[in-house]
């Protein structure tokens, strides 16, 4: 399988330690780099032997910093388009939750969506807007589970 097509159908290239070790050293250069100065230059070697130089603004290295120390870490990590829409398997594949919990949801209106035909569409940040409020949710009836355990005496 071509490289370009694990990208395409989403399973990332192997890393080796080596790999991993070099995306460290990078990302380190990188925010030294950003500490010190407003642009950074990047040098190129091609294969003709020229070694064009390229000026990256320093948004865009932030994000490649970021990508690399998540690489170096060994954390999956998946880019995709902001204006990204899902349809509804997928965004139950997102939130980890059923099919038909999601368009519950939507049809509650708890969850924004719009329509195409027939068809739903969730939009990115409507998804993790949702998931973020769903966390929330979790973790404060985790809190008042617990403290019902304390005042009941129940200490785990």
């Amino acid at each position: 399988m071509r490289t370009a097509d694990r990208f395409r159908d989403g399973i990332p290239p192997p890393m080796t330690k080596q790999d991993m070790e070099m995306a460290r050293i990078a990302q380190r250069c990188i925010i030294e780099a950003l500490d010190h100065s407003r642009a950074v230059s990047i040098t190129l070697s091609t294969e003709d032997g020229s070694q064009p130089s390229v000026a990256l603004p320093p948004v865009a290295l932030r994000l490649i910093g970021q990508v690399l120390g998540a690489l170096s870490e060994g954390r999956p990590l998946t880019l995709m388009p902001a204006q990204r829409e899902f349809t509804t398997v997928e965004a139950a594949h997102f939130l980890n939750v059923s099919r038909p919990f999601v368009i519950k949801e939507i049809e509650a209106g708890r969850l924004p969506h719009r329509k195409v035909g027939t068809h739903r569409r969730i939009a990115l940040e409507d998804l993790v807007a949702y998931a973020s409020k769903m966390r929330e949710k979790q973790a404060a009836a985790l809190e008042r589970m617990a403290d019902n355990a304390r005042e009941l005496g129940l200490d785990y």
